[in-house]
Parts: C-alpha cells; structure tokens; sequence
C-alpha cells in the first residue's frame, strides 16, 4: 500500500522527529510512503481565525499536493479534522480530499487493522485526548488500543482526560490568562498519574502542555503517539 504523508507545518517547523517516526512506523507495516514536496500549512490558523478568504488558496494547494493518492495519513488529529470538516464547503475538489484523510491512529486501527505495532516503550505513560481527536474526528479508544498493545508500556488514566489542556490554537493568544490556567490544572492531574510521560495525538496541546511543565520544573516529559509506536527494543526512543 502506498499513502502520502501530511506531516503539518507545526511538526515540520518544530518537530521534526514525530515525522520521521511516523514513516518509520508505517514502512515497518509494509506501507510505502511518499510525502508531496507541495505541501504546506492547511489554512486551519486563518480558518479559525475568521479570515475565510484567506484559507482559499491554502486549501486549494493541499488538494493539488495529495490529488491521486488514496491515503493521506495526518500525524495530527487538529489538521486531520480540519480537512475532513471544513474543506468541503470550500468545493467539489476539496470534499473530494475529506474522506481520503486519515489522522494516525485512525489509519492504523481502521485501514491497516493493526493495534499491535510491535513497540518497545518501558514507560509509566499518561494519554492526553486532544478535543479535535476526541470531539471532532471521534477517535475514541483507537490511541489507547494501540497504547495498550506496546510491550513494556504502563499507561495510567488521566483525571479530567477530556477536559481541553487549554492551547486551542489562536485562543491561547487570544487569552493566554486563561489558556495557561487551563494547562496548569491539565499538568496537574497529568502529575498526580506518577507518570514519566505524557503522550498524544497532536504536538500543539504536548507544546503548551512542555511549555508549563519546564517553567514548573516538572518531572514530565511530552511525546507524541507515533514517537511510542515508532519505538522497538531494537531502536529504543531516547
């Protein structure tokens, strides 16, 4: 099978690693992977922000990048959401895309019908639902499936996991007084788990969530799903 990967422009401009994990666990299922050099942001910024207009030619971009390909895995349920909800309206041609786009774990479980990727993660690990994976795309208890299934992980339950960590993209700009006192209480239940690791399906929520655990000096670290998946006793995640 072959799929184009969407890395989004928050992971190729500040997270690089969490796109190279995701084709190293793909290929290592047998999918070869392509990823369309045309590609850049999906609007979801401007979208959100009010400025329709200005979205246009961004979603006009994305649908000529992945024309042809029958996957397009998006290692971020934010920007997978944002495709599938809010591009049809933008034409035949966008709402032609929705469909085609998969968030990670939605490929995973639902198309490749995997939740054991044989992964090696020894860790004490708390998982984060971001609300565009949890409200918007539905991804329910695929993440945590695919969690469970890792050898050596212990995943523990997160108080107030559906509560939002308080990012929201442009909202955390907009009232960052608010925004922060929503992450604090979101890193406090994480803490209160005991566990080293804090996981999830967008770096977005895991940037805010680092961000306030570093200036608290937490003992947490962040990490995204597919750096855990990616992750073998052959070629541990450090």
């Amino acid at each position: 099978m072959r799929v184009a990967l969407f890395v989004t422009c928050v992971n190729d401009a500040v997270f690089p690693a969490t796109g190279v994990a995701t084709v190293r666990l793909l290929e290592r299922l047998g999918v070869t992977v392509d990823f369309p050099m045309a590609q850049s942001c999906c609007g979801q910024p401007q979208f959100n922000t009010g400025y329709r207009r200005e979205t246009q030619p961004l979603v006009r971009r994305t649908v000529r990048a992945f024309a042809g390909y029958r996957h397009v895995v998006v290692p971020s349920a934010s920007c997978a959401a944002m495709v599938r909800h809010h591009y049809p309206p933008f034409g035949p041609e966008a709402a032609d895309l929705a469909p085609r786009v998969h968030e990670l774990t939605e490929f995973l479980v639902d198309v490749l019908g995997v939740t054991d990727v044989g992964a090696y993660f020894p860790h004490k690990v708390a998982y984060h639902p971001s609300c565009h994976g949890l409200r918007l795309l539905g991804l329910g208890e695929r993440p945590r499936r695919l969690l469970e299934a890792v050898k050596g992980l212990d995943l523990v339950e997160l108080p107030g996991a559906e509560e939002c960590c308080g990012f929201g993209g442009t909202f955390a700009v907009k009232n960052p007084d608010v925004s922060a006192a929503m992450g604090a209480d979101k890193l406090t239940n994480a803490l209160a788990t005991g566990a080293g690791v804090l996981c999830g399906a967008d770096n977005s929520c895991l940037l805010h969530l680092d961000g306030l655990a570093s200036r608290r000096g937490a003992p947490l670290r962040t990490v995204h799903l597919a750096e855990i998946l990616a992750s073998t006793e052959e070629e541990p995640w450090r």
